[in-house]
């Protein structure tokens, strides 16, 4: 994984990985529905933006999304990958502490 001091880490009891820096959860996977899809912070507004745009591959993930994370379906067609790294790159940015984001903006990152 290309974020400083990221490391896999189930979450509570959960088959699927969680993705955590310094302990603190940035993505999870979840296959609680029958249906693959990540989850992760988000900016401001972003959920609205997001599930309200494409509700059938964005939506509001349930424990976390009061907390502004959003889920994406992975088991649509047409997904856009870019969009997907550009997320959760957003959501380690959100959860690591400032000198490992610092890391990130590195010419050798």
């Amino acid at each position: 994984m290309r974020f400083p001091e990221a490391h896999e880490k189930a979450f509570g009891g959960h088959e699927p990985p969680a993705f955590r820096v310094r302990d603190k959860m940035f993505a999870m996977v979840s296959t609680g529905d029958g249906r693959v899809s990540v989850w992760m912070k988000a900016g401001p507004g972003a959920q609205d933006v997001l599930v309200g745009g494409d509700p059938d591959r964005f939506f509001v993930p349930p424990y976390v999304g009061k907390n502004g994370w959003i889920g994406i379906r992975l088991d649509v067609d047409g997904l856009q990958w870019g969009m997907i790294e550009d997320l959760v790159d957003d959501s380690y940015r959100m959860t690591a502490p400032k000198r490992l984001v610092k890391l990130l903006d590195e010419p050798d990152a």
